[in-house]
């Protein structure tokens, strides 16, 4: 078995701050990306203490003082999901929506062993939120996560593989993880594990690639595709799955034949009618494939793929009222800052970012150029006309003096 285990005293020193060598495993940034990344499971052992990432009361809160609702949670137990009837209903007066949860029911459906699924935890609990947009901006690739809370001795899934890569980090409790080679290598998002069910159950019959217990401060990291099944132990088992959505050749191919095909909607050839009675063979599919080639050898994907990368994640969060009064109360002192996971972009002299673009002029464009520093700066050494208009923006938000 190759699987890689190590302790948090193995981390290289090139780190660098990033939170994914620093939280989520135990070796250096350079080897995961040589030698794991996207090829084999990482097991580190005891990588860092996740109470201020998640818990228990965490748990409790969410479920029962936050209005949840669905889909932000589903209910498991052995392979099925409960339908949402089982643990939502109304909250009374002014909350009358049906899909609140239902803490009673949710309770009682727990004691009875199903496990409870947080989904998108980004969305709803904030430390959560802030690793996963730090984790997604080191990364290059869109990052969700969920929490798995599981009874005693329960198991919420059966074996499966998943479309995206995973980093498991166990919070609470222990929790067995059976771990078999893909039968489907790298799937694509709309190739799930259900198109391959037989081969699943056979594969997991098989011996393990690796068997082990995850304990509170572990961290395992699962590439897509790669099954795995796992059932908490004595106690209730926590853990938070990062989930993440890796963009692919194939998906960059995408791109590139959209971009191609753009450039096909000028060439009045293209647009023409087929004859009539084609089959759409012969010259006819000759001419439209040279044409597609050198549609596809002109075509720059660079702008779609960066469209649909900012489309794939959410910019930190921005509070209206704050951000109302740095405007109202903008001065030369004023201290201001990038907004985070804006996925900044110059392309000339336009300024894209995940809540829009922007045309700068020349001296415009070298203020805005040390703002992608991060750092806090204040509105006098940038120019207060365009503070004000990147805090109009989004682009900008206030920063603690």
């Amino acid at each position: 078995m190759s699987t890689l285990s190590t302790t948090c005293e193995d981390a290289a020193a090139d780190s660098a701050g990033g939170v994914l060598a620093s939280r989520l495993i135990g070796i250096g940034r350079e080897e995961f990306a040589r030698d794991v990344w996207g090829r084999v499971p990482l097991l580190s052992r005891a990588v860092d203490d996740f109470d201020d990432l998640f818990s228990a009361s965490a748990v409790d809160e969410l479920v029962s003082r936050r209005g949840l609702r669905t889909p932000f949670l589903r209910v498991a137990k052995e392979g099925a999901t409960l339908p949402d009837s089982a643990f939502t209903a109304p909250a009374g007066v002014g909350a009358s929506i049906a899909d609140q949860v239902d803490d009673t029911a949710l309770w009682r459906s727990f004691a009875d062993g199903n496990s409870l699924v947080l989904q998108a935890l980004q969305r709803t609990w904030e430390p959560v939120a802030e690793l996963v947009s730090r984790l997604g901006t080191e990364l290059g690739h869109p990052v969700q996560a969920n929490a798995y809370v599981t009874p005693p001795q329960s198991r919420g899934f059966d074996d499966h593989y998943d479309v995206h890569d995973v980093f498991v980090l166990q919070v609470a409790g222990t929790k067995r993880w059976i771990i078999h080679e893909p039968v489907h290598p790298d799937p694509l998002r709309d190739q799930p594990w259900t198109d391959h069910r037989a081969a699943v159950a056979e594969a997991a019959r098989k011996d393990a690639y690796l068997d082990t217990v995850l304990e509170p401060g572990d961290v395992l990291y699962l590439p897509r595709g790669w099954l795995h099944a796992a059932r908490a132990r004595g106690a209730v088992s926590i853990h938070l799955t990062l989930g993440v959505h890796t963009w692919t050749r194939h998906a960059l191919a995408e791109h590139l034949v959209h971009s191609a095909l753009a450039l096909l909607r000028d060439d009045p050839d293209m647009r023409g009618s087929l004859p009539l009675g084609t089959d759409g063979q012969g010259d006819e599919l000759d001419l439209v494939r040279r044409r597609l080639l050198d549609a596809l050898a002109e075509a720059d994907p660079t702008p779609r793929f960066h469209r649909a990368r900012r489309s794939q994640a959410r910019p930190a969060p921005l509070g209206p009222l704050a951000q109302l009064a740095a405007v109202e109360g903008l001065a030369d002192e004023t201290p201001v800052r990038l907004r985070e996971a804006l996925d900044p972009r110059w392309e000339g002299g336009r300024l894209y970012t995940r809540v829009g673009w922007l045309d700068l002029s020349e001296s415009d464009r070298r203020a805005a150029q040390t703002l992608l520093d991060g750092r806090v700066h204040r509105a006098g050494e940038l120019g207060l006309t365009l503070v004000d208009r990147l805090l109009r923006a989004g682009v900008l938000l206030p920063a603690a003096s």
